[in-house]
């Protein structure tokens, strides 16, 4: 637990805010060098479109351990929420999600008499989409037979995630003619306005996205939500432009459809007013049939060596476990720290629990890279 701790350090202290190319960059290094200590072999540094990944093959690859190193907490977090352990508990920026569980999956295959028939794959920007990482993903998995992602564990007392939404993310830009407010605002087509109704039809889209979807699954109805609003460009101006984002969580991938369908058919309520709609499918569901069998597995492993029993949860949020499982590899999620407060001031991690996530994985490893 010492060890594990100071490599906790060391890794919370290296700032890695996902829109800072050179700081995640810093991060490779820092995930690079803690792995080449522990393993026995450099990684190798794959760098795309200026974003730092970090992969190590052994052998031919059976297992792939999928992990991030990019924190969505920007750079210079530390100074409000400083790197401590205290009471068993571990906190600063980026601990739980993931940086604990970068630690615990170096460890728990520096473990292992070898670490042949492993492939270990750290993207360097999971936080924002996994733009540039994802056909790295999907390829490794592609050639395994299983995959353990290092995300953090589903609730406090430890949860595998055994299915995810799938995501869409969306920006509807409303375009429609500036004028001046005060002398002819009847010239103008006020865009604010029209986004106001988009943002009404838009929340009203959830009931029909899954009407045609049958029987709901564990992950529940799809969800649309706007979130981000802006418009204008000056106080005494009709708005010419507004913009609103939409996120999109979806339990089956019928229901991603339906939802693009329904996106793609919103229509302008203003005279005059024209809409642009962007985006679209990011990542697919993770559906629980293809976590079914390693869950199993980790569950009967947890209980022969003595670990409280496995509890998995389907959750809302997205990871690359969509990516490996939506190309036919079985998937187990949330493999990572136990804690809580992810993204949030309160995020932390149960240190105690390192260790025994630690040899789960390690566990798991064995039975399945054979």
């Amino acid at each position: 637990m010492p060890a594990m701790l100071a490599d906790l350090e060391k890794l919370v202290l290296c700032e890695s805010f996902s829109a800072d190319h050179a700081a995640v960059a810093r991060s490779a290094e820092v995930v690079g060098a803690l792995g080449t200590t522990l393993l026995g072999t450099a990684p190798e540094t794959i760098a795309i479109d200026g974003v730092t990944h970090l992969r190590w093959i052994f052998g031919t690859p059976r297992v792939l351990l999928v992990g991030h190193h990019d924190t969505v907490w920007p750079m210079g977090s530390l100074r409000n929420h400083p790197w401590s352990v205290s009471d068993g508990i571990a906190r600063g920026p980026g601990v739980l999600d993931m940086k604990a569980g970068l630690v615990q999956m170096l460890h728990a295959l520096a473990s292992l008499p070898s670490p042949d028939g492993v492939c270990v794959l750290v993207s360097g920007d999971e936080e924002i989409g996994s733009a540039t990482s994802r056909e790295l993903v999907e390829e490794a998995a592609r050639a395994c037979r299983a995959a353990f992602v290092l995300e953090a564990s589903a609730d406090e007392q430890g949860a595998l995630k055994t299915a995810r939404k799938g995501t869409s993310r969306y920006e509807v830009v409303v375009h429609g003619r500036g004028a001046h407010a005060g002398l002819e605002p009847q010239k103008g087509v006020n865009a604010a306005v029209e986004a106001a109704h988009q943002v009404l039809s838009i929340a009203g889209l959830e009931a029909s996205s899954d009407a045609d979807d049958g029987p709901h699954s564990v992950l529940g109805l799809a969800t649309i939500t706007p979130t981000l609003l802006s418009a204008g460009s000056a106080r005494n101006t009709v708005p010419a432009l507004a913009r609103v984002s939409v996120d999109v969580r979806v339990p089956t991938a019928a229901a991603q459809d339906r939802v693009d369908e329904l996106m793609r058919g919103l229509t302008a309520r203003t005279p005059g007013a024209r809409l642009e709609v962007l985006g679209g499918r990011q990542r697919p569901p993770m559906t629980p049939e293809s976590s079914a069998e390693l869950f199993a597995l980790a569950s009967r492993l947890a209980t022969d060596s003595g670990q409280e029993p496995l509890r998995g949860i389907a959750v809302g949020g997205a990871s690359d476990g969509n990516y490996t499982a939506a190309v036919g590899c079985p998937t187990l999620d949330g493999l990572g720290a136990v804690g809580a407060g992810a993204h949030a001031d309160s995020e932390y991690v149960e240190v105690a629990r390192m260790v025994p996530r630690a040899r789960l994985l390690a566990r798991l490893i064995e039975h399945t890279a054979r």
